[in-house]
């Protein structure tokens, strides 16, 4: 918990005093006390409780008693009743029936065999003998290597005839985890096709059948082999993953196979997840439609779409979630010929995995995918990709949310994927933290991060503040978000713009950017001990870069930001771009008009 919340509420109670006290004892406190130990301790510093006038009294019991006051109260509530329980209780026979926890630790040795013996024949916990636990691994498992035939692993690439390329690497692990990741993205949507919102609909589609198999037997057969399914879609790429029992992966492959290749498409599937998409409109999260409003905003339309007929709306400006509006022009027919012209395209595919040997991927590769033809214009990162620009501009959106809080983010334009700016991005964004208000603290949650110490700590209304970096091909997002209750919008987009501006005009200190860096490092690395992680980040990077890089040099890269390179960094985007303001919540209104917001930052030199 907060530090700020605590040292409210503890303060609250101790201004009660024996008020306090009096409505939280039970009514015969003298009973209650009986049989427990209370202590008093007046060693709590004055900066964990500044408004205290007494220390806290800290009361400890038994479970037996706290069962005989609650058994007692239940049955009249009268404080002679207690006193009468807990003396009949005192005085009874020390046996299960009254002391079941042995609260006064006076049964025998004896007395306890007795009990457990009687416990054991009415209570049959026995496993039967499938559950056995036998000496020798089942013969369907894999034998260990010896360490002696295991080499420190690294992702290894081919590409077979059609153009795909095959990358894996080894873990060592009895379990797999594989797939397919494909440049197919919302980006390449378009309303001129019906196909806005495609994407959307394709992950909710994904593994929902093959001609042989429906959803639901499709699910069951991959449970019976040990493993589950997962897809998503983003504005760039699509994913298809399974996670299975290494034994079982040829099988996995070719349910794998069946459920990209020969999908269930029929009208009835596609009706059925337009639905859910409905039900996720209605369940949709605030700061899922603040990301969507700075994408929508930040890359606003330009120029004239097609044959005049309207403004032409950026690819990395058009929401990646399927718009209500556009859910009757998709039927199954189109999502067929969407995933044909973008989604199988070989040279835009990557097949790979995690925990497996290069050369029995590769083998399966070439066997369920080897014959896939290209459909596209034949290049990658080339088909139907048109670069969009950073505009700059204002979201607002009024929404009913779950807390009543107003959302504010801004951002600013930053490098993309294959941009210098990449490393040292990440490195502020670490630098920058940011969180909830409310938060367990603790090593290594970011509690020492820059908005932590000097907003979340600072001010009383900010229910969260948090740094995020967004990054496409060719442009990305850099800013900073807050929440607050809606009368105190304006003050969260203040501190917002402060924070941006502080970090143009100052360097950050030696402390905070070493955090940072061992911060971020420290995060990079542990993340890439999930296997599953592990087998995105070898597809992802092969797609958008053509190579793997090793942790080694991404390490490096991250030592070699200095303060100067942030302070460029913020300097190239904020001076002279136009701020990206998006709001989402009950009230608005109290949020600043994005023109002033535009001249705070016009101001910088």
């Amino acid at each position: 918990m907060n530090s700020r919340i605590v040292t409210k509420s503890v303060g609250n109670a101790l201004r009660a005093g024996k008020k306090l006290r009096a409505s939280y004892l039970p009514s015969s406190s003298s009973s209650a006390l009986s049989s427990a130990t209370r202590i008093t301790t007046r060693c709590h510093s004055s900066y964990e409780y500044p408004n205290r006038t007494e220390a806290p009294i800290i009361t400890r019991s038994v479970a037996s008693s706290s069962m005989n006051e609650a058994s007692s109260t239940d049955t009249d509530g009268s404080a002679s009743s207690t006193t009468t329980t807990t003396n009949s209780y005192t005085n009874a026979s020390l046996s299960p029936a009254y002391d079941p926890f042995d609260d006064t630790n006076s049964l025998s040795p004896s007395e306890r065999r007795t009990i457990l013996d009687k416990q054991n024949d009415e209570i049959n916990s026995a496993l039967p003998s499938t559950f056995t636990i036998e000496t020798e691994p089942p013969h369907y498992i894999p034998a260990n290597l010896p360490q002696t035939s295991m080499s420190i692993p690294s992702t290894e690439i081919s590409t077979l005839p059609n153009g795909i390329r095959v990358a894996s690497q080894e873990t060592y692990g009895q379990v797999t985890t594989f797939g397919i990741i494909s440049d197919c993205g919302s980006r390449l949507e378009s309303a001129y096709n019906a196909t806005t919102g495609v994407n959307h609909l394709m992950e909710l589609l994904a593994f929902s059948g093959t001609p042989t198999l429906d959803a639901t037997e499709f699910q069951t057969k991959l449970d019976s082999l040990g493993g589950v399914s997962f897809a998503n879609s983003s504005r760039e790429q699509f994913l298809y993953c399974i996670d299975v029992l290494r034994p079982n992966v040829k099988e996995a492959m070719g349910m794998l196979t069946d459920a990209i290749l020969e999908p269930r498409l029929d009208d009835v599937t596609v009706e059925e997840m337009k639905r859910v998409v409905e039900f996720q409109w209605m369940d949709m999260v605030p700061e899922v439609v603040v990301g969507e409003g700075l994408q929508i905003a930040g890359y606003g339309p330009m120029g004239m779409g097609p044959n005049e007929t309207g403004i032409l709306q950026q690819q990395l400006g058009k929401s990646h979630f399927c718009p209500l509006k556009s859910l009757p022009t998709l039927n199954a027919g189109t999502v067929q010929q969407f995933r044909t012209q973008h989604l199988l395209n070989p040279k835009s595919m990557v097949i790979c995995a995690a925990g497996m040997q290069h050369d029995e991927l590769v083998q399966l590769a070439e066997k369920h995918f080897g014959h896939i033809e290209d459909q596209g214009d034949g290049g990658p990162n080339k088909n139907g990709v048109i670069p969009s620009e950073y505009t700059g501009g204002s979201h607002r959106q009024m929404m009913p949310t779950p807390d009543g809080f107003t959302r504010v983010a801004l951002a600013f334009p930053t490098g993309g994927w294959h941009s210098d700016d990449l490393v040292p991005a990440c490195v502020l964004q670490t630098l920058l933290g940011g969180g909830s208000s409310f938060s367990a603290g603790g090593p290594g949650k970011g509690m020492y991060s820059r908005l932590y110490r000097q907003v979340l700590n600072r001010y009383y209304w900010a229910e969260s503040c948090e740094a995020f970096t967004s990054f496409h091909n060719e442009s990305g997002l850099l800013g900073i978000s807050g929440s607050s209750i809606g009368t105190k919008a304006g003050d969260v987009t203040k501190v917002l713009a402060e924070n941006m501006m502080r970090l143009a005009l100052d360097e950050v200190s030696d402390e905070e950017l070493d955090r940072a860096r061992n911060m971020l490092k420290c995060n990079v690395l542990t993340q890439l001990e999930s296997r599953l992680v592990l087998f995105e980040d070898i597809g992802r990077q092969l797609l958008t870069y053509g190579k793997r890089e090793d942790t080694e040099s991404m390490c490096k890269k991250i030592d070699d930001v200095d303060k100067k390179m942030i302070k460029e960094l913020v300097r190239r985007s904020v001076i002279g771009m136009k701020p990206t303001l998006c709001t989402v919540g009950d009230d608005v209104s109290y949020v600043p008009a994005f023109e002033q917001v535009e001249q705070w930052f016009a101001q910088l030199k």
